[in-house]
């Protein structure tokens, strides 16, 4: 496999019990898969002491670069700020909580080959309680049905991607929303997506950010205004096919 240089971005809030484990083993992969690369972590407003974990790590791994927000900016919000952040060719991201596996970024590597674009993971299978499965499950091909997605696994956000894609796709979401209007525009523009099986696990800090009823019933609301602007007026390709 050709090196690809890739900046590995984890969004984190509240996650001082899983973050360590997530930079140091992507730390340890990284050599594996590249001869350039850098670990972005955004502390997005986190309340326990994410911050000073991540400011003592940023002192023992001269890699790792950490950005602080005063205030959450939300979902969508942090990961578009990762993603201006990230400085190589590649971006690689995944969730703080430690409910992926971040040494399995070497999955995707493999797998994002000439003429990919991204390399999508998909859980084997989902470890979470009874209710998170259900709802998961109902979300995630309900949102695959409207928008007409192709890939399997929508709500997996474990993504390897060419940092050129945003060079075209422009991302506008702050909340959760941001991953079918992530994924809806980046296969509507054309990009190559190939998937690859990941495995899921266990929390084992923290609590889920978005599994609660007011947050889904919010973005099902806003589901609706993404569905008239991707799926009725596709503004995104209009916008896209201006001179």
């Amino acid at each position: 496999m050709h090196p690809k240089n890739i900046s590995v971005f984890f969004p984190a809030y509240n996650d001082a019990g899983t973050i360590p484990t997530m930079i140091i083993r992507a730390l340890q992969t990284l050599p594996e898969v590249s001869d350039d690369y850098e670990v972005i972590v955004i502390n997005d407003g986190s309340t326990d002491d994410t911050g000073r974990v991540l400011d003592e790590m940023s002192r023992l791994y001269p890699h790792l670069r950490v950005i602080h927000h005063s205030q959450p900016s939300g979902y969508g919000g942090v990961l578009r700020a990762g993603f201006a952040a990230a400085q190589k060719e590649w971006i690689f991201y995944t969730d703080g909580d430690a409910q992926y596996d971040s040494r399995e970024l070497a999955l995707l590597a493999r797998a994002a080959g000439d003429g990919v674009d991204m390399a999508q993971g998909y859980k084997i299978k989902r470890h979470d309680p009874f209710h998170r499965i259900v709802i998961g499950w109902l979300y995630q091909y309900f949102v695959k049905f409207v928008f007409n997605l192709s890939i399997r696994d929508v709500d997996c956000d474990f993504r390897l991607m060419r940092r050129s894609i945003f060079d075209r796709v422009k991302l506008e979401s702050t909340t959760g929303t941001i991953t079918f209007e992530m994924v809806k525009k980046i296969q509507d523009a054309g990009y190559h997506i190939v998937e690859v099986p990941i495995h899921h696990w266990y929390r084992q800090y923290g609590l889920s950010q978005f599994f609660n009823f007011p947050r889904v019933f919010r973005t099902l609301v806003a589901l609706i205004g993404w569905w008239w602007r991707l799926v009725v007026l596709r503004e995104h390709t209009k916008t896209r096919n201006m001179p």
